[in-house]
């Protein structure tokens, strides 16, 4: 397989794909919305954008199959896997709030090997694949943050739209997060989460109940611009473990610490 040409060909499907879901969104209507079965938001765009990209997607490479957020969410035994959400941060979309993005990773035997993740609006495109050093937006290669410790970072977060028996624990830590750093943001997308700490906007993300389609391509995109990714424990399940925490790498381990120290209180 030719990673580059690949990666190329996957950039300008994408990019394209989301310039359909940014004129989709001109004329959507507010009775498109369906609520699935985890409470989260669905919309017919979300629909067709997945059919789009699945469709071009195994064209680019055939013989690839697919894991997806809509139509495609059982986990297939291939070698060749796409890890695609069609739009990450349709409640964002819906409320026509300009930050949703497109979100695709291409995992080989197993590992990660490519990642991008498209910010529809601003026509943002964070990407990285194997061969290549570092990750680019747009073309320019971009880095984590400096940030030497907890003190000094802007962290993101999510809230799940299910999984609220561990609400309290999450609280206790968003609080000491608040105490303890220059801030926390919320932004309805954690691809694009992970993607600003991949180019220094933000210092660390974390959030629970996460599914693959949400964090495979921001992740490998972290550890390509110099971050750190684990689950909060540190352990290595952060794509399909349902947990994660990514950093500048610097604060990681104080990081793992800080939530394990302020979790119970």
């Amino acid at each position: 397989m030719d990673i580059k040409s690949v990666a190329a060909a996957a950039e300008t499907l994408i990019r394209e794909t989301g310039e359909f879901v940014k004129n989709e969104r001109k004329s959507w209507q507010i009775a498109d919305v369906k609520r699935k079965i985890d409470t989260s938001l669905v919309t017919a765009v979300d629909v067709a954008s997945e059919q789009r990209l699945v469709a071009g997607l195994k064209k680019i490479l055939p013989g690839s199959d697919v894991l997806a957020e809509e139509q495609h969410n059982t986990r297939p035994d291939n070698e060749l896997l796409w890890i695609i959400d069609p739009i990450d941060g349709t409640t964002n979309f819906v409320h026509n709030l300009p930050l949703f993005c497109i979100s695709v990773a291409l995992m080989s035997k197993g590992k990660i090997i490519f990642g991008i993740v498209y910010e529809i609006n601003n026509s943002e495109c964070f990407r990285a694949h194997e061969g290549e050093e570092g990750a680019f937006l747009n073309g320019k290669r971009i880095y984590v943050s400096e940030a030497p410790k907890l003190k000094e970072c802007l962290l993101a977060t999510g809230f799940p739209s299910n999984g609220f028996d561990i609400l309290e624990e999450y609280i206790n830590i968003m609080r000491a997060f608040m105490q303890n750093t220059q801030g926390m943001r919320r932004l309805g997308t954690a691809a694009l989460d992970l993607a600003y700490v991949a180019c220094g906007r933000c210092d660390g993300f974390f959030e629970y109940r996460l599914k693959p389609w949400d964090v495979a391509a921001g992740a490998y995109i972290v550890i390509k611009a110099g971050g750190a990714v684990t689950t909060f424990s540190g352990g290595d399940d952060y794509i399909f473990g349902g947990e994660m925490l990514a950093t500048n790498g610097v604060v990681h381990k104080e990081t793992i610490e800080f939530m394990e120290k302020h979790k119970g209180k």
